[in-house]
């Protein structure tokens, strides 16, 4: 069966204006939509609008009957599944990410015999999806493909309709039940890749996306969602590789660079990272996240004093921005400058008291400074988090062993290497206890741990400020 784009609705004119951002609730700018329909006895004719042709397969004639609210309700499980996939507490993308990219649906309407009534079957409920009335329709392709079990087109029509009606697992299945009976159905593999992110099947969207994008490479819409998909999966080096072809189609969105710089971030490529926050901060000279995102790069590279500059210039910006003056002064206590450090730590804490992290880096300098009792309080409630801050467990290790509780401090010191056994200083300190025990088999052990380990490289400070990719400007 030779099938056959054919459009439904012609494009609008070129001449016509661009539909603006205010109109459509979305940053790009200039996409015009056709909506095509497959036919298996018809010829080609395709559209030859130049603003349609980097959307093969799209949604609806003009953008203006459209509702905004249906262009980007496809991303709403993104905010709920999103921190399952990367990692516990990470805060959620939206509304940013909801904004970057839109709907796209290829409906099917296979022809059938021409004995047939011209007004049953797929013609009918080509009809009653027009109208909206999505389960009437449904219905029609559900006996249609009752029918003729291998009628793939008629199968993708009826996950059309499932995505429409956000049943997206039954969407996703008769998607492959499509694709199983005919693999180079043409926009199946789109339509398959949005059905499962739209559940925040991010891993599973990948191959099915990865398989649009080689089908038709100048598809940005299928880049971007590949891209975020991969951001979703926690594979943000493809992530970066992917949006950043869609971001240099798209200079001026915003969003679309925001993420593009935090999967170059945390795939530790920090001269990616840096050009985009560079070109963020232009765009935004007075955002505190710009600011503090472009530090988290600057220090990735070693660049701790351009990177502290950053950090108060976004203090300047948002005084009260949360996690602005912990950054900072993570960044005086890499330096040892524990005093301006603890200064910040204490900013953040009256602005965001539950800040664990900063709570543990203030006990971590009243302990250099010979005070456990001021130390001792604040590396408890750090202990009290989720997050496992390995500093907290360390010095409240060490402190207990000098006021005597060994077991205590074995329990805290093994629970420090437990969270990142390539450091050598709990194990040196295990040691130490173990050695003053009288158990010297144990005290070697440690200390060969020690002499077999490389100092690790002290962590950046986007990842002492976040356990998982820090949220998007708002």
């Amino acid at each position: 069966m030779n099938l056959a784009y054919q459009p439904q609705a012609q494009c609008p004119p070129a001449s016509e204006a661009p539909v603006s951002q205010s109109q459509i609730g979305v940053p790009f700018q200039s996409v015009k939509f056709c909506h095509f329909h497959i036919h298996s006895s018809k010829p080609a004719a395709l559209c030859t609008d130049s603003r349609c042709k980097s959307f093969r397969i799209n949604i609806c004639s003009s953008l203006r009957s459209v509702d905004s609210k249906q262009l980007t309700e496809y991303l709403t499980p993104f905010d709920a599944t999103l921190a399952k996939n990367i990692g516990e507490g990470l805060p959620p993308l939206f509304p940013a990410l909801r904004r970057l990219t839109l709907v796209a649906i290829l409906i099917f309407a296979p022809s059938f015999a021409s004995a047939q009534s011209p007004n049953s079957g797929p013609q009918e409920a080509i009809a009653l999806e027009q109208q909206g009335k999505l389960a009437d329709a449904e219905r029609i392709w559900l006996s249609v493909v009752a029918r003729n079990p291998r009628d793939a087109a008629a199968y993708a029509s009826l996950g059309v309709d499932y995505s429409k009606e956000q049943k997206y697992p039954e969407a996703a299945s008769t998607y492959r039940k499509a694709l199983a009976l005919d693999p180079k159905l043409p926009g199946i593999q789109l339509n398959l890749g949005l059905a499962e992110f739209k559940q925040g099947h991010f891993a599973a969207a990948i191959a099915p996306l990865q398989a649009a994008v080689g089908a038709d490479p100048s598809s940005m819409q299928a880049l971007t969602l590949l891209g975020l998909s991969c951001y979703g999966a926690a594979r943000f080096a493809e992530a970066a590789e992917h949006l950043a072809v869609a971001a240099k189609a798209d200079p001026s969105n915003t969003e679309l660079h925001q993420v593009l710089a935090q999967s170059c971030l945390w795939a530790k490529n920090y001269s990616c990272a840096l050009d985009e926050f560079q070109l963020i901060v232009q765009q935004n000279p007075n955002s505190p996240a710009a600011h503090m995102l472009m530090g988290e790069a600057l220090d990735g590279l070693a660049r701790t004093p351009e990177a502290i500059t950053e950090f108060e210039e976004a203090a300047k910006a948002g005084p009260r921005e949360p996690n602005v003056h912990f950054g900072l002064g993570y960044l005086r206590w890499e330096l040892k400058q524990y005093d301006q450090a603890a200064t910040e730590f204490k900013t953040e804490l009256s602005i965001a008291p539950d800040n664990a992290q900063a709570s543990a880096y203030l006990g971590d300098i009243d302990m250099k400074n010979n005070d456990p009792a001021s130390a001792i309080p604040l590396l408890r409630k750090a202990l009290q988090s989720k997050s496992g801050i390995r500093i907290a467990w360390l010095d409240m290790g060490i402190i207990l062993a000098q006021q005597g509780h060994t077991q205590e401090a074995i329990t805290h010191l093994k629970r420090a290497v437990e969270l990142d056994p390539e450091r050598p200083d709990a194990h040196f300190r295990l040691g130490r206890i173990y050695e003053s025990m009288g158990r010297p088999a144990a005290a070697q052990k440690e200390f060969d741990k020690v002499r077999a380990l490389h100092e690790k490289a002290e962590e950046d400070v986007a990842r002492k400020m976040s356990t998982a990719p820090p949220p998007l400007p708002q």
